[in-house]
């Protein structure tokens, strides 16, 4: 992973980007959603502070068990992506809530196969759905993103069944966490947290609202990368 400065939407305000028109109902019990939008690092420390979430592994998928490691992956060769497991508390964040963080802050929808400068087919944009569900209120948000031009390009995030997700080595969990001052996490998940946190602090968990940096403070925010 490079280091790269850019933001998604960083110009662009949360009042742009319109509650989903449709949803998923609340349900009981917990809920999940894979996604991708280029390093997993800074995805995961995006809806680890949102409230109702409940746990974020980062891990690939797309392609087969053989391939489902980090070496491999970054060759782009593998048909894997970076993504994040995300489980949630349907009666306290909603599956379309996910969806407009993912859209307007974790990355930018309208960058293919690349996320600044990682570039890649492991970094593409991507929601892996389990259920036709999920599949229909992610296109129908797509569509309604572009309809609204909230972004000037059209959004080019794909959408594919989730066959298998594989864990990432444990180092790669909870990084941006572990290493808020490491130079990748400053330069591109720490933006991100504070435009969420601008943008979305009322749908934070208490411990990141008001935080500056890529994530709440830990006793290890020295610590070298992984």
């Amino acid at each position: 992973m490079t280091s790269s400065c850019s933001v998604p939407g960083m110009n662009v305000p949360r009042s742009r980007f319109p509650e989903p028109e449709q949803d998923l109902p609340a349900g009981e019990g917990e809920q999940r959603v894979v996604l991708a939008g280029g390093c997993f690092w800074c995805v995961e420390a995006v809806f680890q502070a949102m409230d109702g979430v409940t746990r974020v592994e980062s891990g690939y998928a797309g392609g087969s068990q053989a391939t489902a490691n980090y070496e491999s992956v970054c060759t782009g060769s593998t048909g894997h992506a970076e993504v994040v497991d995300v489980h949630y508390d349907p009666a306290r964040v909603s599956f379309g809530e996910l969806l407009r963080v993912f859209f307007s802050v974790a990355h930018d929808p309208t960058q293919l196969n690349r996320q600044g400068n990682d570039r890649g087919t492991q970094y593409r944009s991507a929601v892996f759905y389990e259920t036709p569900e999920q599949k229909r209120v992610v296109e129908s948000y797509i569509r309604q993103l572009d309809k609204a031009g909230v972004y000037p390009e059209p959004v080019v995030t794909t959408l594919e069944p989730l066959e298998a997700f594989y864990p990432a080595e444990a180092h790669h969990q909870n990084f941006a966490s572990r290493n808020p001052y490491q130079p990748y996490i400053m330069a591109v998940a720490a933006p991100k947290m504070e435009k969420l946190i601008d943008g979305f602090s009322d749908r934070l968990k208490p411990e990141y609202s008001g935080a500056g940096t890529a994530s709440k403070s830990h006793s290890d925010s020295g610590s070298n990368p992984a």
